[in-house]
């Protein structure tokens, strides 16, 4: 939270009114100057019998019919996080006209991999059977993640096993979206995460890059341009799962953004702060694309092209074609850095 803490504020520190919110932490300032109007939320809803299996539903006050659902998990290096610290991340998916489930789950010490991610399978069975209550579709559903959350994403759409638990299959997703996630961070070198793994005897199995099938449902991938994430590398992790899924012809869409690193990623999902990079409207068009029985990837590719098309990424880098095995434009690097997992 150090790092997170002190990029936020220093961004913040430049938008007028939040001078008075200085004393806060950072996701409370970007709470308190996101607006929740267009969202009727309803909290501490249980997904299992535990204190930290409950999420926050944020609902569209305004829709015509059943909505796409979002579960969206937080990162924290699976040691921290509250989901009412990204309230703003429901209210901006609510605001688009999406059902978001914000869920915490258990953390170490308290739990390691693999009960982590059983929450996280469990909050997203939740959703597939309880978000028609509250105006969602559960037949239009994602997952989607940042930092330790988007491997959380990750997981929960690519090993099969953890959805299996609850009769439900990763072809269930209508898709998943990870901001700067790790997906590939053998041997860890974050001393913090280790014990969460039980490094050095980490399975193989606990890295989404080798649970990489022909089943995995159509993904968005977005992080920091490379150089520019001090705590996951982007080419490895990102880049390298892009590649593994365009390997089986898998859907796959990865965008790097410039003028970001790896905390305000995600924080660009805040009204405060969405001048610095097209995160929502990204997200937004990849859910669009993927809630029409005739989703194609002519269509995502028109979609994505239009709400990137004010990026200060190069053009080059913006938009990789989603064509069956087409090659993608890569970052300029030519070595993967040894950076740690978040």
């Amino acid at each position: 939270m150090t790092i997170l803490r002190t990029t936020m504020l220093g961004l913040l520190a430049a938008i007028p009114l939040a001078a008075g919110l200085a004393a806060c932490s950072p996701l409370m300032a970007i709470n308190a100057l996101s607006s929740g109007g267009a969202s009727q939320v309803t909290r501490d809803l249980p997904y299992g019998p535990l204190p930290r299996q409950k999420l926050d539903v944020y609902a569209p006050k305004t829709r015509t019919g059943p909505v796409p659902v979002v579960v969206f998990f937080y990162g924290g290096n699976w040691t921290t996080g509250e989901r009412a610290d990204y309230a703003f991340v429901g209210h901006a998916l609510a605001a688009r006209g999406y059902l978001a489930v914000i869920a915490d789950y258990r953390l170490y010490p308290d739990v390691h991999y693999p009960e982590i991610l059983q929450d996280a399978a469990r909050a997203v069975a939740w959703a597939a059977m309880e978000s028609s209550r509250h105006g969602g579709d559960p037949a239009r559903l994602f997952v989607m993640g940042h930092s330790a959350g988007a491997y959380n994403a990750a997981m929960v759409a690519l090993d099969a096993s953890l959805l299996a638990r609850h009769g439900m299959h990763p072809h269930d997703l209508r898709g998943w979206m990870g901001l700067a996630g790790p997906y590939d961070f053998l041997p860890i070198e974050n001393t913090t995460t280790r014990p969460v793994f039980f490094y050095p005897d980490t399975p193989a199995a606990s890295q989404p890059i080798h649970h990489v099938t022909a089943d995995a449902p159509p993904a968005l991938l977005i992080a920091p341009l490379p150089g520019q994430d001090k705590l996951v590398d982007p080419q490895r992790n990102t880049g390298g799962l892009a590649k593994a899924l365009r390997a089986l012809h898998r859907p796959v869409t990865e965008t790097y953004f410039d003028h970001v690193g790896h905390a305000t990623l995600v924080a660009t999902l805040s009204a405060p702060l969405r001048r610095l990079a097209p995160t929502l409207d990204a997200i937004s068009a990849f859910i669009d694309a993927n809630s029409g029985s005739g989703s194609d990837d002519a269509v995502l590719s028109a979609t994505l092209s239009t709400a990137l098309s004010e990026t200060a990424v190069p053009a080059s880098m913006a938009m990789p074609s989603r064509s069956p095995g087409a090659a993608t434009p890569a970052p300029a690097l030519h070595v993967y850095d040894k950076t740690p997992a978040p």
